[in-house]
């Protein structure tokens, strides 16, 4: 019997989390009665009763698995930690607890896998969120796969089923900070996409703020392009060459019209400095981030610390 692997990040999901392992436990009762159900959930450091919720779950139901951490890692850190914890012949890289990306979709996920597919991955073609984010999302995915060599269709999220080769290989990959959804596209392998509809939280708030966003947006761009280290070299040549040509329009025109050298342009001076001050900042910032990861991998800190594993003593073994 193959085993089929689902991973839940969790952070005071205690409104939510029942129902997750409901419906993904129905999922396989009522469509994939022949395979094997292992859910690993990875606890946060969660400050609510979502880790008492799972216990009580785990001690009735040995296909559930718990990673709890000993401290907040972040959502895909935590998340990561979880996928290369599964046992499974394949496995879902990412279930939410509030089940937006919908369980419902793991037969059909499935059923491509069987058929040979090693990365079976979700296209979110209909988001139940507000216009603003929708665009704002849509495009820094645009800019991203634009600016990277891998292809990454439009819509693609963490919400991807993969074969154990795929997980083998991931593992491969030594990056203190993975970003997920596109390390499986690096790695390769055969894939097809499957259309669905992101649906809205229903309970609960996103644990996910907007720094969390604007942190993982970063590592993606910092991750798998070379574009704005390239914008900050090339950019920096163009402003250079633009100051040489604007300095030297000045002096002619101050010979010609005022016969004098200083007075004149001032107030352009100054904007100038502010605005070439402003150009180095800003350069700068973008260096600065890839000093950063940099700077992670060779401290080489674990993923995460975990305070404890519930339910992982089953003699089963990861699938080579």
């Amino acid at each position: 019997m193959k085993t089929i692997s689902v991973v839940t990040p969790c952070f005071n999901e205690e409104g939510n989390i029942r129902e997750c392992y409901l419906a993904v436990r129905k999922v396989f009762e009522d469509s994939l009665p022949g395979y094997r159900r292992e859910h690993v959930f990875c606890d946060n450091s969660s400050t609510d009763n979502t880790v008492s919720i799972l216990k009580e779950i785990a001690k009735e139901d040995p296909g559930v698995r718990i990673i709890v951490n000993a401290r907040n890692f972040g959502p895909m850190r935590s998340n990561y930690n979880g996928v290369l914890a599964t046992m499974g012949d394949c496995v879902l890289l990412f279930l939410p607890a509030d089940l937006q990306d919908p369980p419902e979709m793991l037969p059909e996920f499935v059923r491509l896998w069987e058929s040979g597919f090693e990365v079976v991955y979700g296209i979110r073609a209909v988001r139940e969120e507000s216009p603003l984010m929708r665009r704002v999302r849509g495009l820094y995915y645009r800019l991203l796969t634009a600016s990277s060599d891998l292809q990454i269709p439009p819509g693609v999220g963490d919400f991807q089923l993969v074969d154990r080769k795929v997980i083998n290989a991931m593992r491969q990959i030594d990056d203190v900070y993975p970003f997920m959804r596109m390390m499986t596209f690096e790695c390769g392998f055969r894939s097809i996409g499957v259309s669905y509809t992101w649906k809205a939280r229903q309970r609960g708030i996103s644990k996910n703020r907007i720094h969390h966003l604007l942190d993982q947006g970063m590592n993606g761009f910092v991750t798998f392009t070379k574009i704005p280290m390239r914008i900050a070299l090339y950019g920096g040549i163009v402003v250079s060459i633009l100051s040489v040509l604007y300095a030297v329009i000045n002096f002619i025109i101050a010979i010609l019209f005022y016969h004098q050298i200083s007075n004149p342009g001032i107030m352009t001076l100054i904007v100038a400095i502010f605005f070439f001050g402003g150009v180095q900042m800003f350069f700068l910032g973008i260096l600065g981030e890839y000093v950063l990861q940099i700077y992670a991998q060779v401290r080489r800190t674990p993923l995460v610390i975990e305070r404890e594993r519930v339910n992982f003593d089953d003699p089963m073994k990861p699938v080579e």
